[in-house]
């Protein structure tokens, strides 16, 4: 079983993702409210994947993504987020996001992009 952590500053995004992978299989690791938590959780659970987003209290998910691939390169990140400008778009593709789903999102959208990821082994 793929096993997934979320980190999102909104407790409402994460229950829903949580919902809607655990419904699809995934076994979700641990949930993260900010970047510090984010960077403890993925050290400690080693997730298959980690969804990101790129507002959080006390650090930018970019900044977190480098943090992140600094330690365990070869971690796959997916960025979820409200923001969806094309320059944070890209330069989170650039930092080593393999994808970048923007709020609102459908359910279809988020576990196709997930599967994707995680078939890349």
């Amino acid at each position: 079983m793929k096993r997934i952590l979320i980190v999102d500053d909104s407790f409402y995004m994460r229950t829903m993702l949580k919902n809607m992978l655990t419904d699809a299989g995934y076994e979700i690791v641990g949930e993260a409210p900010n970047g510090q938590t984010a960077l403890e959780l993925s050290r400690e659970t080693k997730p298959d994947l980690i969804t990101l987003d790129v507002i959080l209290p006390d650090n930018t998910g970019l900044d977190v993504l480098k943090g992140i691939k600094a330690e365990q390169p070869d971690m796959k990140v997916i960025i979820v987020s409200a923001v969806g400008q094309e320059v944070i778009v890209n330069e989170a593709l650039e930092y080593g996001a393999l994808s970048y789903i923007v709020k609102p999102f459908s359910e279809e959208k988020v576990l196709e992009v997930v599967s994707q990821a995680l078939k890349e082994e």
